[in-house]
């Protein structure tokens, strides 16, 4: 039985999050998918449809294997809300590219990992987050037509609809090498981060719709000048609470979807170093509508002041203290009940081994 656990990733910035009744689906493809955790009742569990399965699905058919190895069992512990800005399809995208590498026994680097995964989620931030750990920048170089738009590629974005059922993708394209790149900045350990978790979702197409077309110079020249110096502040030990407070600000994304999380304006102009002790900063997760603040101390009453603002607007939350998950993706591997029967059955030299199908078990958290 091997583990995967991915953690999720908010912008720039991937920390993990633990712990969340249980659905089974059948098995086509050789795959049974069990799911708990976070969006069970709406999450497919066929191979083809799950984005887990299809993202292995796709690299496996990229590598002549046409299906799972025989007999592979999938459970999925998913503790990262779905459509909160918490990474979740992109933690979904680096389980499924792992996934195909344990099962099909591909060998792949993690720079190889990260090809496979921007061919499906356009999105370096998240992806390399989730797949390196820590605090990241990245960036995507633009990819061709014929490497984008063939349907066998089963883009995150237009989940629940399948590509094309259980014969699409006979032969996908391999992504090309180097697709993007990262480079991992230095975190300051004090600082950890409150998310606070609005129980309502908001689509990643919803967010990016409400973005103008075009900006301003004077408001691209504020973000790029503040873009320069966060990571910087953000590494550098004891942290400057005004500096990062002053370098997180924005005039490029959240003022625009504002409309979109009651109270986020109320919250991003009152919430500050000043009136807040402890605090460095605060933004929105991704496109939202959680919030995450970055803090030193005293990290009960920053998170109380954001729900209270929240609930004023009729908005309940959760929220959560995390931490910067810095080895990004992890593997463990663990003894079957059949495997620990057969190393039994060796030492003692009693009888052969009897022929016991194999089990895989991919637990993604």
């Amino acid at each position: 039985m091997i583990t995967i656990r991915v953690p999720c990733s908010s912008a720039n910035i991937g920390p993990r999050i633990r712990f969340t009744p249980t659905t089974t689906s059948q098995a086509p493809l050789n795959c049974k998918i069990t799911y708990e955790g976070q969006g069970a009742a709406e999450v497919p569990l066929t191979a083809d449809s799950n984005l887990i399965t299809r993202t292995a699905l796709y690299v496996l058919r990229c590598h002549g294997q046409r299906s799972f190895p025989s007999e592979t069992s999938v459970h999925i512990i998913n503790p990262i809300p779905l459509g909160r800005g918490l990474g979740s399809s992109g933690a979904a995208v680096v389980a499924g590219v792992a996934l195909a590498n344990e099962v099909g026994k591909l060998k792949l680097t993690k720079a190889r990992m990260l090809d496979y995964c921007l061919m499906i989620e356009r999105h370096p931030d998240n992806v390399a987050a989730a797949l390196y750990g820590g605090f990241v920048g990245t960036y995507l170089n633009e990819l061709s037509a014929e490497d984008t738009e063939r349907k066998e590629i089963p883009l995150s974005e237009v989940l629940p609809e399948p590509a094309g059922g259980v014969d699409t993708g006979s032969n996908p394209p391999e992504p090309p090498i180097g697709i993007g790149h990262y480079m991992k900045f230095t975190w300051a350990s004090e600082i950890k981060a409150i998310a606070i978790i609005p129980q309502f979702e908001v689509a990643t197409a919803k967010a990016r719709s409400v973005l103008p077309s075009s900006y301003s110079r004077s408001d691209v020249v504020f973000n790029l000048q503040r873009i320069a110096l966060l990571p910087l502040a953000l590494g550098r030990s004891p942290p400057d609470a005004e500096q990062i407070y002053l370098a997180m600000q924005d005039k490029v994304h959240q003022p625009y979807r504002k409309g979109l999380i009651p109270g986020l304006p109320e919250i991003l102009q009152s919430v500050t170093p000043k009136s807040h002790p402890g605090l460095c900063g605060i933004c929105l997760s991704g496109a939202g509508p959680t919030i995450l603040a970055l803090a030193t101390e005293n990290f009960d009453a920053i998170a109380n002041v954001i729900l209270d603002t929240f609930a004023k607007n009729d908005i309940k939350c959760d929220w959560k203290l995390l931490e910067p998950a810095q080895d990004g993706i992890s593997r463990h591997r663990y003894a079957t009940l059949t495997e620990q029967a057969k190393s039994h059955v060796r030492k003692e030299q009693e009888f052969t081994s009897p022929n016991i199908e194999h089990q895989c078990l991919y637990s993604l958290l």
